[in-house]
């Protein structure tokens, strides 16, 4: 099955900075969703900040952050099986802006940057299970799930998915 285009959707990616930091920091999304809520403090800024996380904001075409998304260990969850060499993306998406419809144009910007910058050809996606929505994005963009388990930290069960 062949991942629909939306053309009409181009997105800008630059590294993290400190307001788009701040703004990231600030977003807040209802249960079960409340899981991606960050922390307003020093160090989540210091972190999302720190080029060897590679995180960068995620711009549309009138300058408004969107989301941001991750390549890399970012992306990893403990007591996932990461030992399969693939590229580890994170992407979150503001609150606003989820549930729309269009997170699979998203990924799509986000895989495109990916195989520009990262010139990666397999790439693998962490999320929790209980995000349908997310996993249902993924699906749509060529990924299928090869592993299932339990985060020791907070007991939430989590899929890894690789694209094909």
């Amino acid at each position: 099955m062949t991942a629909p285009q939306y053309p009409h959707m181009t997105l800008t990616f630059s590294p993290m900075d400190r307001i788009s930091a701040l703004e990231i920091v600030q977003w807040r999304y209802p249960p079960p969703y409340d899981l991606y809520n960050l922390s307003e403090d020093e160090e989540t800024i210091a972190y999302a900040l720190d080029p060897a996380n590679s995180l960068f904001a995620m711009r549309d075409a009138n300058a408004q952050m969107v989301g941001f998304c991750s390549f890399g260990v970012d992306g990893q969850v403990p007591g996932g099986d990461y030992s399969q060499g693939a590229l580890d993306i994170g992407m979150g998406i503001h609150p606003q802006l989820t549930g729309q419809g269009n997170g699979v144009a998203y990924a799509q910007q986000v895989l495109a940057y990916a195989r520009q910058a990262y010139a990666s050809v397999r790439f693998r996606v962490t999320i929790a299970v209980f995000n349908q929505r997310a996993q249902r994005v993924w699906t749509r963009c060529g990924f299928h799930p090869v592993q299932r388990f339990q985060n020791p930290d907070s007991n939430r069960e989590f899929v890894v998915m690789v694209s094909a």
